[in-house]
């Protein structure tokens, strides 16, 4: 291991404070005279500069609080654990700042910018940020502990050796994950291409209602959920993504007798069509593949299709559809924090129904598709782990050429 001089942050870098303002000085929507600030969202893998932004007039924004490039922006105070620390730097021109809940960390000539960058994603920067946050809902970190916080600074010609072999790590990972985005667009553009464009029925094929394509419909299971793993697993509405996908990260489950569960329990390719959530959410759809003995929570109802007229991931694709969730959306009922769509609504939907020749080959390549997904999901972790062990043996002065 090498032994680097290291200095406080405060010796290589200046802390600028982030705009303080009122709400009634804030809008949505740039102005003339107004500035776009970032804020804790902003602060992602690179920093969002193009969206989810809010305006202050520029007044209120000092020459030294207009971001620069290079400059690393930091969230200083945050809920959650995770985000405060957090941290990305600005890679090109922007003429903005950030809002008070975060801070700039701006470098002085003793350290490439990338270098910095980097150490505050390093394990070293990490367990110092879990000691010094404080608070107990909303924790915080002080500036002055920020600016005593002792930073490496290696000899500028091994600072670029290291931003050089970071900067390629970095690169894998950000083909990955675009890669990743690539991939999970395809299902949606493959039941476009196959079946057409579904709000206009471009291919007409012939429409029924849900009712008549299916041998049942009932609601899941009312029983309490536990976390004992007494009984059998129970998915609930999270066990669902929006996009359909399983996640079955957080499972609990549920004790039923014998008559109920005989009932409640899943076969591979049953629907699962969440009848009640928030507007946006309400009639995500997913399809159980069986991979182990499960039954549904009552705010699901369970579709099982015939197998004669609709492949059930035909159906789960379509429900998932954009336009799809803007009909769910406008038709269901209720308040808009619990919207509530029933067994007879649901089946009152009328859906196109192609061949089922042609919609067996399209599950065949949605399930194509979805190992896939779950090979460079393979791939990205491996990716996550080498980086995060290349930033350990870097600020340990072990990365090697």
């Amino acid at each position: 291991m090498k032994s680097w001089p290291t200095k406080p942050l405060a010796q290589v870098a200046s802390v600028v404070r982030g705009v303080t303002f009122d709400k009634s000085q804030v809008s949505d929507i740039a102005g003339e005279d107004t500035v776009p600030i970032l804020r804790a969202g902003n602060i992602q893998t690179s920093l969002l500069t193009d969206s989810d932004l809010i305006y202050v007039p520029t007044e209120l924004v000092t020459t030294e609080q207009h971001m620069r490039r290079g400059d690393l922006a930091i969230c200083m105070s945050s809920g959650s654990p995770m985000i405060v620390g957090k941290t990305a730097h600005l890679e090109s021109d922007w003429n903005g700042s950030v809002g008070s809940f975060c801070a700039i960390v701006r470098f002085n000539t003793n350290i490439h910018h990338r270098f910095g960058s980097y150490w505050f994603r390093s394990p070293a920067f990490t367990q110092w940020r879990n000691s010094n946050a404080k608070g107990a809902n909303i924790q915080n970190l002080r500036r002055s502990d920020l600016e005593y916080l002792s930073i490496p600074v290696p000899p500028m010609a091994e600072q670029e050796r290291i931003v050089t072999l970071l900067n390629e790590a970095d690169e894998l990972r950000k083909l990955r994950a675009l890669a990743d985005a690539r991939t999970t667009t395809l299902i949606a553009a493959l039941f476009h291409e196959m079946f057409g464009d579904p709000s206009t029925n471009s291919k007409s094929w012939p429409f029924q209602p849900v009712g008549e394509l299916i041998d049942s419909c009932d609601y899941g299971t009312s029983q309490k959920a536990n976390e004992e793993g007494r009984g059998v697993v129970v998915l609930r509405m999270g066990n669902v993504t929006t996009d359909g996908v399983l996640d079955l990260e957080n499972l609990k489950t549920v004790e039923l007798y014998e008559s109920e569960l005989a009932k409640q329990r899943l076969k591979e390719g049953d629907v699962l069509f969440n009848r009640t959530n928030s507007r946006e959410l309400v009639g995500k759809t997913g399809m159980w593949d069986g991979r182990f003995e499960a039954v549904a929570a009552s705010y699901f109802i369970r579709l099982r299709f015939r197998v004669d007229i609709e492949h059930p991931q035909h159906f789960t694709t379509f429900m998932n559809l954009p336009f799809m969730k803007q009909k769910l959306a406008e038709m269901a009922r209720g308040a808009v924090g619990q919207a509530n769509i029933n067994s007879k609504e649901l089946k009152s939907i009328v859906v196109p129904v192609p061949p089922l020749d042609l919609q067996k080959e399209f599950a065949q390549r949605v399930t194509e598709i979805r190992e896939l997904k779950a090979s460079q999901a393979t791939s990205r972790t491996r990716l996550d782990a080498l980086f995060q062990s290349m930033l350990h043996r870097a600020f340990n002065g072990e990365l090697l050429v």
